[in-house]
């Protein structure tokens, strides 16, 4: 078996000796191999290497840079877009605040009339260009020459030097009271704008505009979305109001704001902190100065809701800036970054935002990081020149290495050779009844091999012990496995276990089961003829499981069935079964019984309970129901116990089904319990079928329900179907006779 080995004086090929040698010369020559690789690797590459810790550099200065500045900018922009909303709430309080003085003023010239003079009002005229004046304006149908609609203009036109001095003195483009009657007084220094090119006046549906109709329905000021102005084309938000006299809508005044009336206001104020842009309440753009696509500036009806943006980032800094100042955030538009900020705007509902681009604020660091990238690539090129000085002194370092690496994997494996070929041959003797390996003076090595010899010797006796303790476990084995199998049929045989059980009696239909969790099991069933008119009938659980409760079990079966076989009552049989088991009852053991006596002729059932589970009652034409009767202590659990009877009545169709803890308690792998309810519903599912069909329905339902866990309890079922009592001889003859 050793041929492959050859000896050459103290060297032996093809055994360990060269197996070692050649492990220690190849381990020595890849590290070896590994060291210089790494160094040139180093050498070649120590330049990049620098590199990259530059690029790091880099990069933290890049970070550092860009964090100060995102601070700075963030506080910067919260700041600026705090005082650009504060602002932007200002014009539109003062634009507010102008419409409901307009609005008062109003409402008391048109509420108290008396004593008023009329007042004159001129036509637009295009000469007046320039100069702030009131014109009138009209609808198409309208007639201010009615005497209804002149007296109101006159009252009206009380009002023109308020708002004249109002357009004079403010940034609004025009202010404008109209009637319901379709005229209206409107100033602004752009007469011209409402004269057609033949001289005469240009008519429009003012009580049509959005103004005026959202005045209307609010009733109170309201503020209209970007829109276009009739006279000038040119985009304008407006602010108006309803005037009511007597009760009844009397007019509607109002102001514009050209948006670049609100672009100069928002340019005069202090402390810009980017470009501003303003949503109103519906998510429209009102002003912008970027040329970007969400940030057009379009009329309502083609206006986007920037709320519900498909820029998912855009619309959840739009939605958090209509409720607060919001943090500052990065937001891509139009393929750029921009940090965006918002704020609301108090007043009306809308809000401000303000928009920078991140290219500008990177420039600064990019400047800082172009000078750093001049100056490390100065570092890396000196250190290239300074590694090409080593790399000699590394090769003669490496021979030198493998020359000593050699001589000595060469000495180490003769040395570590010899107690392993000693110990191969002793090893190779053992065989037959020859298994004992003894430690030899050439083992004692100090080292791994001595501790392997060690473990021979302890592992052969010990598989000698092994194989003792083997055989004499596989003959004990054999020996319990056919008592416990003779044990499994005893039990079975002391059950009843031949369906149908009473083919004669016709009064009821009985089926029972038990499937035990080990062999044999503690849960026991049993039913029996007391009389030709009283059925016994119990459903039992033994405490704890295997032989011990099966021998319990045994016992107590037949103790309750001569109990119940000498006449007494339910809780009777379980007092005196308790007795026996406790007069002699070392082992502590105790079980639960359900114990009743069903009268064949009445269907009146007495039963009695000692710490059992709930039996299940079906009446004819009803649903599966516990029946919660009261519990009595446990058997053999202490002496001189009392237990009570009660009755129910069985109707001719009525089930009853009786069952032992391991049913609810069966579990599946999440460990979740198989319960009440699911019983109740398998027994519903059943509710039609034979007691047979019964225990067979539930069976399966358990077993669908535990999905193959382990039945950790017996499982113990009856049912009972009470068919009423059997026609009596005499009486069928009589009926026969008739």
């Amino acid at each position: 078996g050793r041929d492959f080995m050859k000896k050459y004086g103290k060297i032996v090929l093809g055994g360990i000796q060269q197996k070692l040698f050649n492990l220690a010369l190849y381990v020595i020559i890849l590290m070896t191999a590994a060291f210089a690789a790494v160094l040139l690797y180093q050498y070649r590459n120590l330049g990049r290497i620098v590199q990259e810790n530059s690029e790091e550099q880099k990069n933290s200065i890049k970070q550092i840079s860009q964090e100060t500045m995102d601070s700075v900018l963030s506080s910067a922009m919260r700041q600026g877009t705090s005082r650009d909303a504060a602002a932007a709430d200002s014009i539109f309080a003062s634009l507010k605040s102008q419409v409901q003085m307009m609005a008062l003023c109003a409402e008391k010239i048109l509420n108290d009339p008396e004593g008023r003079a009329a007042y004159p009002c001129a036509l637009p005229d295009a000469a007046g260009n320039g100069t702030v004046s009131t014109q009138l304006l009209t609808e198409e149908m309208a007639d201010p020459e009615d005497p209804g609609v002149a007296a109101q203009l006159g009252l009206i036109a009380g009002m023109s030097e308020t708002m004249e001095a109002l357009f004079a003195s403010s940034s609004v483009s025009s202010c404008y009271v109209a009637l319901p009657s379709g005229v209206m007084l409107l100033a602004d220094n752009r007469p011209g704008d409402k004269v057609n090119a033949d001289g005469t006046m240009r008519h429009f549906a003012m009580t049509d505009r959005p103004w005026y109709t959202g005045a209307v329905e609010t009733g109170g000021v309201y503020f209209t979305d970007v829109e276009r102005d009739v006279f000038t084309g040119s985009i304008s938000i407006m602010c108006s109001c309803p005037v009511y006299a007597d009760g009844r809508l009397a007019a509607v005044v109002g102001a514009d704001l050209f948006l670049t009336g609100l672009e100069l206001e928002l340019a005069s104020r202090d402390g810009s902190s980017g470009a501003i842009i303003i949503l109103n309440n519906n998510g429209h753009v009102i002003y912008s100065p970027l040329s970007l696509s969400d940030f057009t500036i379009q009329a309502a009806e083609q206006a986007a809701d920037l709320r519900e943006s498909a820029n998912a980032g855009l619309a959840a800094v739009i939605r958090d800036g209509f409720q607060d100042l919001t943090e500052v955030r990065t937001v891509e538009l139009d393929g750029k970054t921009y940090y965006m900020t918002g704020a609301p705007v108090r007043t009306v509902g809308w809000a401000v935002f303000s928009c920078v681009s991140k290219a500008l604020t990177d420039l600064p660091t990019d400047r800082m990081l172009s000078q750093y990238d001049e100056i490390s690539q100065e570092a890396v090129l000196r250190v290239r020149k300074d590694l090409a000085a080593g790399r000699t002194t590394m090769i003669i370092l490496i021979l030198v290495v493998l020359l000593l690496g050699g001589g000595a994997a060469l000495f180490l494996a003769r040395r570590i050779v010899r107690p392993l070929g000693i110990m191969t041959e002793r090893i190779i003797a053992l065989g037959g009844e020859n298994l004992r390996f003894t430690m030899e003076k050439e083992y004692r090595t100090g080292d791994e091999v001595e501790a392997l010899a060690e473990a021979f010797s302890e592992l052969s006796g010990r598989t000698l012990d092994y194989v003792e303790q083997v055989r004499t476990v596989t003959a004990e084995k054999e020996r319990i496995g056919t008592e416990l199998a003779l044990a499994t049929r005893i039990q079975a045989d002391m059950l009843p276990n031949i369906f149908p059980a009473f083919p004669e009696r016709k009064e009821f239909d009985i089926y029972a089961s038990m499937k035990p969790a080990k062999e044999v099991g503690g849960d026991f069933y049993d039913f029996f003829l007391i009389d030709e008119d009283h059925l016994g009938l119990v459903m039992a659980d033994v405490s704890g499981k295997g032989v011990p409760a099966a021998l319990f079990m045994m016992a107590s079966k037949i103790l309750i069935q001569n109990a119940a076989m000498s006449g007494k009552s339910p809780a009777e049989v379980l007092e005196k079964v308790n007795a026996q088991i406790c007069s002699n009852n070392r082992e502590e053991m105790f079980v639960t019984v359900w114990f009743g006596i069903l009268d064949l002729k009445s269907g009146l059932l007495t039963a009695a309970n000692a710490g059992h589970e709930y039996p299940v009652l079906k009446m004819p034409g009803g649903d599966f129901e516990l029946v919660r009767d009261k519990h009595g202590f446990v058997i053999g659990g202490m002496e001189g116990m009392k237990y009570r009877n009660y009755e129910l009545r069985m109707e001719p169709g009525a089930k009853l089904f009786l069952y032992t803890d391991g049913l609810p308690e069966a579990t599946n792998g999440e460990e979740e319990a198989f319960g009440t309810e699911r019983m109740l519903q398998a027994l519903h599912e059943a509710e039609n079928a034979a007691p047979q069909g019964v225990l067979r329905e539930m069976g399966d339902s358990v077993e669908i329900f535990s999905a193959g866990a382990p039945q950790f309890d017996d499982l113990t079922m009856m049912c009972i179907t009470y068919t009423g009592p059997a026609a009596q001889p005499e009486e069928s003859s009589r009926t026969d006779r008739s």
